[in-house]
């Protein structure tokens, strides 16, 4: 078994590692930049190192110095979150080659996963059903040659793309050129490859992503769903487990489906597959994440699974005996630090007082305390809040009650927008799609 751990991430998901860890006996090293030196993940590592400036290019994405202080400390392992350098193929391959242990999936498939094209066609040999479109788009008149073909209204998207970045919405084909432009664009600047590919714009769709998890000896674990369909700016928002707006026949499919294309994968590790799901049920596959989600916590309320613990056991070569089963309803509000009123401005400064929701049944992630400081250098979340009950409505009930005692004064966030969220006819009622958060 893994015995030191070094945690290549920072924040709440830095923090969720530390305290799985020290629950299964292991030891754990933070790094951190120089502007997280108080952070809480800082203080519950049994070692923490600063390797550099408050830039992310400075600290958390330096390859060789995560590796190196891995070394130097005694880890057999590393664990590298969400984000960050948890879908880098050359950081897998990289840690793998110095004798460390990559808590993740091997260095190839995070390769052929994450680029968006290679991961449609693997899907759809696999017998996976995927959104019209066409791959490999190299040129203007290629583009406007594949959206003819979807027809419009489509979505231009970065290959090697991820976190709602390099997408572009082209309605008409009077708008290809300029989306063009600013697709590939913003595709060298974020992932340094301009390869774009093409979707058919689907309206009105639920989004809907099957958790995974598989060892070692290619037993495939699928763990239910989840809806996360509140999104803002291609950004999930809340996310629940069920999702109520699936019969159970389409529960089985979407089930089965993954399974068989984790085990024609050969897949290793936690992983989600995300498909959109139109008004008659018809889902598509849209990408897979090769890593631990944000929202994996409404997961582990609704099966009692934890999650990080069952990564380290996979990388441990432990086999599986977590079970498919699932019980009652979960939901998740990401805590933004932003104030939605005024054009959901990115908020920062100290927290001069901080009080967190309790009661049975409630959790709340989060790498800050009353007197912390919210940095401007990284992701607006600041916490997770989760909740369970046995069914939807008093979920729902519960999640707003939370909401209300959540305390975080010199700070706004998107408490109070999430709540009014949750009142919402759309929301009540489950059928919330992708594109109505806009409207609302």
């Amino acid at each position: 078994m893994i015995n030191r751990i070094l945690i290549a991430n920072r924040g709440e998901i830095a923090v969720r590692i530390i305290r799985a860890c020290r629950e299964m006996g292991i030891e754990t090293v933070a790094v951190y930049s120089s502007a997280d030196r108080e952070s809480l993940h800082v203080m519950m590592a049994d070692e923490a190192y600063c390797i550099g400036g408050p830039k992310l290019g400075d600290s958390y994405l330096k390859e060789e110095t995560i590796i190196t202080v891995a070394q130097m400390t005694g880890c057999s392992a590393i664990h590298p979150g969400y984000g960050m350098l948890s879908e880098n193929p050359s950081f897998a391959r990289k840690v793998t080659s110095e004798g460390l242990v990559f808590i993740g999936p091997s260095a190839d498939l995070i390769e052929k996963m994450g680029n968006k094209e290679e991961a449609r066609r693997i899907m759809k040999s696999l017998g996976v059903p995927v959104i019209p479109g066409a791959e490999s788009i190299g040129t203007l008149d290629e583009a406007m040659d594949a959206a003819e073909k979807a027809g419009y209204p489509v979505l231009l998207k970065a290959a090697a793309g991820g976190g709602g970045k390099g997408i572009k919405l082209v309605t008409s084909p009077e708008e290809m050129e300029g989306a063009w432009k600013s697709a590939r664009q913003e595709s060298l600047q974020s992932f340094k490859n301009g390869t774009l590919y093409i979707e058919k714009y689907l309206t009105d769709v639920k989004h809907v992503e099957v958790q995974v998890l598989c060892d070692q000896y290619g037993e495939v674990l699928v763990l239910g769903e989840r809806d996360c369909s509140v999104q803002r700016r291609n950004q999930k928002l809340i996310e629940e487990s069920p999702c109520i707006m699936l019969s159970d026949e389409k529960r089985r499919q979407i089930t089965e489906i993954s399974r068989k294309a984790m085990e024609g994968l050969g897949y290793e590790g936690a992983g989600t597959l995300e498909f959109l799901m139109d008004e008659d049920e018809n889902f598509y596959f849209m990408e897979m994440n090769t890593r631990l989600q944000v929202e994996h916590t409404v997961t582990e309320m609704v099966t009692g699974t934890d999650l990080v613990k069952w990564q380290i056991r996979i990388a441990s070569g432990v086999h599986l005996t977590a079970e498919e089963k699932t019980s009652g309803h979960a939901i998740e509000c990401r805590i933004l630090a932003e104030d939605p009123e005024r054009g959901y401005l990115a908020q920062s400064g100290k927290l001069s007082l901080l009080m967190v929701p309790g009661g049975p049944s409630v959790r709340f992630d989060t790498y800050l305390y009353s007197g912390a400081e919210v940095s401007p250098y990284y992701d607006s979340m600041i916490g997770k809040l989760i909740v369970w009950e046995k069914t939807r409505e008093d979920a729902i009930r519960k999640m707003k009650s939370a909401l209300g005692e959540l305390v975080t004064e010199g700070i706004k966030t998107s408490a109070d927008f999430e709540i009014k969220i949750m009142n919402s006819d759309k929301f009540r009622s489950g059928t919330f799609k992708t594109g109505d958060l806009e409207k609302l």
